[in-house]
């Protein structure tokens, strides 16, 4: 007798057997209890989460007999009876699966459309399931439409696909439609570990963890990894032998790996990484299990109480590596394993990018080097909080000795972690208002033009205003607004002056006119050309002005930017300084 997998053997045969998936289960029991039935079902979800296995329970639930061959429709099918039997082995007549993979043209679903014309022959209703639907061609799709909307009332669609994005929305609105999610891993391991005890089989747990987690979310993909590692292992799943299989890195490497990083040894990085390679051990797997391992320590370095609430053998390790790395450097190297990933395939040679990936830690990570003052002679303690602090030790000069000025960007790239170690270990400051030093501002700059305020340019102002948030006036109409300014108004006559001479056009006048005109305004224009002293423009950049002056006084008072400026000798570039609104 041949040998039957895992995964067909133990495909659930009723809704009670199927994990993971109890939001459909309820549903569509609670339909089949009550009677009320959708003429077209849309199953989707990943590879290997129980769409067919859905699709054959409900086609057995709609046809069961009963044992004693008076059942109706149920939620529970009996599986004894022959129609019950039939559909699991694939020969009910009256159920018919079709590979929209293979058979995707109109003519194959014509094909099985012409069956819908004809009334079961066993069971109860005919079952038409098309699998990986989605690879339907759009006539093969526009075929099956009519049919799909108002089919006979013994006849059932059930769709499935792992791409409901591909689907017309034709189609998915004549479905009721199921989402059927991935996995989670503890299901999987659950699952997996009944399935093994159920064939006589001894596994180490951490052994289907790793299997658990291969399969991602998929049970057919961890049944089929189980009779590998079943086969590799020669009847036995232990966690050794399964991490070969499967090309996983052992915790310890991994343990390892973040521990040297913690203490910043690069050379025991560049050695683990060097064992990695000599044992064959996937460098993707390193990154991968290194990433589920600072998310670990992220959760207990926020959230401490965590730490009492697992157990997992490697919860005491990940524990001490959590209080050993600070929290910040958790993140960035959370977040250099995930983009390293996708700079494996890139490099050359996957190990020597999985060194740079875990070496760039060391480069970005912050170095606290202690700042030892001498003693202040009394005469100098008074003018401590005024002076700048004394300068580290200088290099040897080469043979021409150039002075250099401190630069903004030697500050601001600084670490924030050096700047705050170097603001611990020194003497309380006592930070004063002083005025910040900016950077030579350029010499040559056009004259602003000057606003002189009237009467008639305040309501003209508010006017233009209300047009432009009203949308009434766009593009040059807008700019003739804008930059013009009212000299004078009559009952039905407005006279406006503009400096420029391309803004003056007869379009832009009638259409700024019309736009007075709609918005109550019933006047003429003219327009003249000469000097304008208040125009809404200037107006408009006057407020920007004082809101632009407002913040970088903001920034300047800040205590913050008073101590860069003390203690480091910083600068704030002019134009650097921007409005967020």
């Amino acid at each position: 007798m041949s040998y039957l997998v895992l995964a067909r053997k133990y495909r659930p045969r009723n809704f009670t057997e199927m994990v993971g998936q109890e939001h459909v289960v309820q549903a569509l029991t609670n339909a089949l209890v009550q009677q009320r039935l959708h003429h077209a079902y849309l199953f989707t979800g990943t590879r290997g989460v129980g769409k067919t296995t859905v699709s054959r329970i409900l086609a057995k639930s709609l046809n069961c007999q009963g044992p004693d061959g008076q059942g109706g429709i149920t939620a529970e099918p009996c599986g004894v009876c022959q129609a019950c039997r039939d559909i699991d082995s694939g020969r009910f007549v009256d159920y018919t699966e079709l590979d929209a993979a293979s058979n995707r043209g109109v003519d194959e679903v014509q094909s099985l459309l012409e069956q819908a014309v004809y009334k079961p022959v066993q069971g109860r209703f005919k079952v038409f399931m098309i699998d990986e639907v989605h690879m339907l061609t759009n006539t093969a799709f526009n075929a099956m439409l009519k049919t799909l909307e108002e089919p006979p009332e013994y006849l059932k669609f059930v769709l499935a696909t792992t791409d409901p994005q591909k689907v017309p929305v034709t189609v998915l609105s004549r479905c009721l439609q199921f989402n059927l999610r991935p996995m989670a891993p503890e299901t999987v391991f659950e699952h997996l570990t009944k399935v093994l005890a159920q064939e006589s089989l001894q596994a180490e747990p951490m052994a289907l963890k790793l299997l658990a987690r291969a399969a991602r979310g998929s049970m057919r993909d961890a049944l089929s990894l189980a009779d590998q590692a079943i086969a590799f292992g020669s009847g036995q799943l232990q966690e050794a032998t399964v991490r070969l299989m499967l090309g996983s890195v052992d915790r310890s490497h991994v343990m390892g790996l973040i521990d040297a990083l913690a203490r910043g040894d690069g050379a025991a990085v560049v050695a683990i990484s060097e064992g990695l390679r000599l044992n064959g051990l996937s460098a993707a797997s390193a990154l991968e299990d290194m990433s589920m391992v600072l998310q670990r320590m992220a959760v207990l370095q926020a959230v401490p109480s965590a730490a009492a609430e697992s157990n997992d053998p490697d919860h005491q390790e990940i524990l001490r590596l959590s209080q050993a790395m600070p929290a910040d450097e958790t993140q960035l190297l959370y977040s250099l394993c995930l983009h390293g990933r996708t700079e494996l395939g890139l490099a050359p040679d996957e190990y020597a990018a999985l060194t740079m990936v875990l070496l760039r830690l060391l480069a970005f990570k912050p170095k606290a080097h202690p700042v030892q003052q001498a003693p202040a002679p009394a005469a100098q303690k008074k003018t401590l909080t005024t002076a700048p602090p004394s300068s580290p030790p200088m290099q040897p000069a080469p043979a021409f000795d150039v002075p250099c000025a401190p630069s903004v960007t030697s500050v601001i790239d600084k670490p924030a972690t050096e700047m705050h170690a170097a603001n611990a270990n020194m003497a309380p400051l006592q930070v004063k208002n002083l005025p910040v030093r900016q950077a030579s501002e350029p010499t040559e700059r056009t004259a602003p033009k000057v606003l002189v305020t009237t009467e008639e340019g305040h309501f003209w102002t508010q006017t233009v205003r209300q047009l432009v948030a009203s949308e009434s006036v766009t593009a040059l109409v807008r700019e003739l607004a804008l930059q013009s300014q009212l000299i004078a108004r009559d009952t039905d006559q407005w006279h406006l002056r503009i400096d420029s001479e391309s803004l003056n056009q007869g379009s832009a006048r009638e259409r700024l006119q019309a736009a007075l005109n709609a918005a109550g305004f019933a006047v003429k224009l003219v327009v003249e050309i000469g000097k304008v002293t208040d125009s809404p423009a200037q107006r408009n950049a006057a407020d920007m002005a004082e809101k632009q002056k407002a913040a970088e006084d903001l920034i300047h008072s800040d205590p913050m930017v008073q101590a860069m400026v003390q203690n480091f000798g910083a600068k704030i570039v002019p134009g650097t300084i921007k409005l967020i609104s």
